[in-house]
């Protein structure tokens, strides 16, 4: 049977206003608010709809992933790397690596690639692990103190 492509429409925008509003830890609970707001759902439709959406899991609820870029600075950045960053530690002079909660190193590689910081030379995102390069030595320990305010906790070297 074929889906009426503005019910589904209305489906997406539900869910994202639930998990904009709510912290949702499953994929059942969003069953459940979804059907009280009168829309008929199943398992499988939300679970397809959420592989649809920027939508990841981070700290055990479901969270809209920023556009390209993300949050770059203030209050938005600043949650979603608290919430993403487990350590901060350093593998050598030019090479800073934040571990994450699972899932999680993508989204945060993602944010620090749009903050645009100037120490910054590029990324490479595993599951949990996050490497980020920088320009040398220095720029190593201002990015990790950078990070560590931003998070409320230190480097794991110092």
């Amino acid at each position: 049977m074929p889906v009426d492509p503005r019910q589904r429409e209305q489906r997406l925008d539900a869910i994202r206003n639930i998990i904009a509003a709510h912290s949702v830890r499953s994929q059942e609970e969003l069953v459940r608010r979804l059907t009280e707001l009168g829309l008929s759902v199943t398992q499988s439709s939300v679970s397809r709809d959420l592989r649809s959406l920027p939508i990841s899991k981070v700290g055990g609820a479901y969270r809209l992933t920023p556009p390209a870029g993300g949050p770059t600075n203030g209050a938005a950045l600043q949650e979603t790397m608290r919430d993403a960053v487990t350590g901060i530690s350093s593998a050598g002079p030019n090479l800073v690596v934040l571990h994450t909660v699972i899932g999680a190193a993508s989204r945060v590689g993602s944010i620090i690639d749009g903050a645009a910081w100037p120490e910054i030379v590029g990324t490479v995102a595993g599951d949990d692990t996050l490497f980020v390069a920088v320009g040398g030595p220095r720029a190593a320990t201002g990015l990790r103190r950078r990070i560590g305010e931003l998070v409320g906790r230190e480097s794991n070297d110092g």
